[in-house]
């Protein structure tokens, strides 16, 4: 048999020959959509391979990105790896010292950024060590771009010269080849939140990139082909949006990238405009969508499906996306495997159970795409039973996971089996199905007893005067730990705190519920939108008790 790489550009060069009728929409730097295919995007992202190569960037090289979900950032995602260098998109919600952190570790050579972006990176650029210039993602025509003192130039004006043929000294239109790369050589980088200290490196090859593609892609996944019309809403500074600018390629269905009007009533304008039919984000964009839905009494006819990540949905939201005929599909993942493991996708049976055994599956996390394995063990390594019942250390390895983070010794990151440790707790159940129950950081031990802060949530989450809920623990003299419950109403009134005490007696054992309830007009959120549990504990984590 034959052995072809898997390649970046392998993916842009399908879609091209057997995808030219879908279309890109992208939101730029206006409220302008720009919509073209995927010959005309490609041919773009030759020229920044070309454009690139005049500039220095050599094979290994890396370009970071500071942008949004643009069509200009989508020809950096197949123009830098394509040609043999890296690229590193940089989440800009991240501390400006993490920002500099991870440029300076990466050795980032160019920058690539939104406009909007631009007073951040004004901010660090005295700290940035290996940054040599800034290009602008925007329309030449507008202001402020190039700049020969900050070394500031136009993307649109760097790749220009390499659009146009007659630069080419003869070469005929599209003439420029791909190079056949090594497949294990690195394609991207994205960094961890830092949650637990300074952000780690995970690289990604060109080999796993195009395997997760390919996973996600899989019926089980996603399960769009190329009648869909795909929205992330997760940023494609997160985790290369879950790999959805690769899938698109993959797939060939429509691909729109909304740039940074993230609120309910721009991207439910943007999803009729467009027809979209599967939208993906974290919890906070489909609450975003209900609350304006439930607010104007219109929603998104086209709209089937809601991807949910990054946090575990409500039970309450699953129903009311249902209301507005929206099935919530929930995923799990995390940067270290690229990022997508499970899918809570049903099948023709589970379609058929009761209303609550439904829902009951929704709420895990699914089962895991072809390519990842899952286990859980107890505190000795040892392997815990598929039974749904018995909670362990949840672990995972597979075809695009990592064996270490950017600068550590390989197999560092995974025990000698090639087991990553993910933090989460979990529970396995017969049909494959993972559910997490927690966080490892997160549990509270009150008395000698576990409470899982993410069931309370959940509970919490199922009165009708909560929208959002968060529980972390606060020291207690007498029991160690305690849970305080920090919510946000529903609408404009607030319930009573005993009514919800009252509430929470009647579904969880009585030592779960909180002495103290207080509700907030919203939750913080952290660089990748789950709420940042780690401000709550340092606003609210004061001693309680006798």
């Amino acid at each position: 048999m034959q052995h072809r790489p898997l390649l970046v550009s392998s993916l842009l060069q399908h879609a091209e020959r057997v995808f030219p009728h879908a279309t890109l929409v992208g939101r730029g730097s206006g409220d302008d959509l720009h919509r073209y295919g995927w010959n005309a995007a490609g041919e773009r992202a030759r020229a920044v391979a070309r454009a690139a190569k005049t500039w220095g960037i050599q094979r290994g090289d890396r370009v970071a990105t500071l942008a949004g979900n643009t069509h200009r950032h989508l020809e950096l995602y197949y123009g830098i790896p394509g040609m043999g260098a890296v690229l590193h998109p940089v989440n800009p919600r991240l501390h400006d010292d993490d920002l500099v952190y991870t440029l300076n570790e990466a050795s980032d050579r160019l920058l690539f950024v939104d406009p909007g972006f631009l007073p951040v990176v004004e901010r660090i650029r005295p700290r940035l060590e290996t940054v040599e210039a800034v290009g602008v993602l925007a329309r030449p025509d507008e202001a402020g771009i190039e700049s020969s003192t900050t070394g500031r130039f136009g993307y649109d004006a760097w790749i220009a010269p390499y659009l146009d043929p007659a630069s080419r000294a003869g070469e005929a239109p599209h003439a420029f080849r791909w190079p056949e790369l090594d497949e294990e050589a690195p394609a991207a980088i994205c960094y961890t939140s830092g949650t637990t200290g300074r952000p780690k490196g995970v690289v990604y090859s060109h080999r796993t990139t195009v395997l997760h593609a390919m996973g996600i892609s899989l019926p089980t996944g996603l399960g769009v082909t190329e009648d869909d019309v795909v929205l992330p809403v997760v940023p494609m500074y997160h985790v290369l949006a879950w790999g959805v600018p690769f899938s698109a390629a993959l797939c060939g269905y429509d691909l729109v990238l909304p740039g940074t009007e993230l609120d309910g009533a721009s991207l439910s304008e943007l999803m009729r405009a467009t027809g979209t039919t599967c939208v993906l984000g974290v919890p906070t964009v489909h609450l975003r969508l209900l609350d304006h839905w439930n607010a104007t009494g219109r929603g998104v006819p086209t709209l089937r499906t809601a991807l949910s990540g990054g946090a575990a949905p409500s039970r309450s939201m699953i129903q009311a996306l249902e209301a507005w005929g929206v099935e919530l599909v929930h995923s799990w993942g995390m940067t270290e495997i690229s990022p997508v493991g499970t899918m809570s996708r049903l099948g023709a049976r589970e379609r058929e159970a009761t209303e609550e055994r439904r829902q009951d599956r929704l709420l895990r996390q699914g089962r895991p795409l072809f390519g990842v394995e899952l286990r859980v063990v107890d505190e000795g390594g040892a392997e815990l039973p598929r039974d749904g019942e018995r909670a362990g250390e949840l672990q995972v390895r597979g075809l695009w996971t990592i064996s270490a983070y950017l600068e550590e010794e390989p197999g560092s990151a995974v025990d000698r089996e090639g087991w990553l440790a993910t933090g989460d707790i979990a529970v396995i159940h017969p049909d494959g199905s993972m559910r997490i129950t927690d966080r490892a950081k997160d549990l509270i031990k009150s008395g000698g007893e576990w409470i899982s802060s993410l069931a309370l949530e959940d509970v919490a989450c199922d009165h009708p005067g909560i929208a959002r809920a968060a529980a972390i623990a606060v020291p207690h003299r007498e029991w160690g730990e305690r849970p305080l419950l920090l919510v946000v109403a529903e609408g404009e009134g607030a319930p009573p705190v005993e009514e919800v005490r009252s509430f929470l007696e009647e579904r969880v054992a009585g030592f779960w519920v909180p002495e103290r309830i207080l509700f907030l007009e919203e939750l913080p959120l952290g660089g990748t939108g789950k709420v940042d549990k780690d401000a709550l504990r340092a606003r609210y984590g004061e001693p309680t008790g006798r």
